[in-house]
């Protein structure tokens, strides 16, 4: 199981890197239709190659629409690591016949950037949700905590995991992506991992770090 996800994955990888770019159409052959409700389902499932799948096919979507936003790169690109880190915990609540996963991804990332504004107080708070995109409540105590020990690390711990455990990328990968050296990333991750482990012990949820992303 995994391993035609695996290898749509890697063609994606092959065609377009894995350094965002900014592209917000979103444009799928019906074959490419099919590979997304695949993926969906098998991501539900905890299949982490369905998640990575959808990672690398709507990263750049997501990229863009928040960039449009928010109007700067680098807080667009930790922005992006943050919704795809909130996917694995909220995707059992997509449901496929209410709308397509393209807008609901959108909408996510709607919700985020439009959070970080909130938080720079750079818009007024009642305009942070449309009125159709209620907030997201946490699915259980699991969930919740390990969105707030991830929140706790900095951005660019936050973003190491997000790119090694939940996208799949290799430290050397994740060190072109982030231009940094192969060594620091080692070190960054090294240094997550024991933030998320101590934390989520300290908040008796340790076996979240069994599971998720310091596995």
């Amino acid at each position: 199981m995994g391993s035609d996800m695996r290898t749509r994955a890697d063609k994606l990888v092959a065609s377009s890197g894995t350094r965002l770019r900014r592209n917000r159409t979103i444009t799928n052959s019906p074959e490419e239709e099919r590979a997304v409700a695949q993926a969906v389902a098998r991501a539900k499932a905890g299949d982490r190659e369905a998640i990575r799948y959808l990672y690398l096919r709507y990263a750049n979507n997501v990229y863009g629409y928040v960039r449009s936003i928010v109007h700067d790169d680098y807080e667009a690109e930790d922005i992006t690591q943050h919704v795809f880190a909130k996917l694995i915990t909220v995707i059992d609540r997509y449901e496929p016949l209410a709308v397509p996963f393209s807008r609901w991804m959108l909408r996510l990332a709607h919700n985020a950037a439009i959070d970080y504004l909130r938080a720079c107080n750079a818009i007024p708070c009642e305009e942070v949700r449309k009125a159709d995109e209620p907030a997201d409540e946490g699915r259980g105590d699991r969930s919740s905590c390990l969105r707030s020990a991830l929140a706790e690390l900095s951005d660019d711990q936050r973003n190491v995991v997000v790119l090694r455990h939940l996208v799949g990328l290799s430290p050397g990968e994740i060190a072109e992506r982030m231009d940094r050296t192969e060594s620091s990333i080692h070190g960054l991750h090294h240094r997550a991992r024991g933030a998320l482990r101590a934390r989520l012990e300290q908040m008796e949820s340790g076996p979240v770090t069994a599971q998720g992303v310091t596995r």
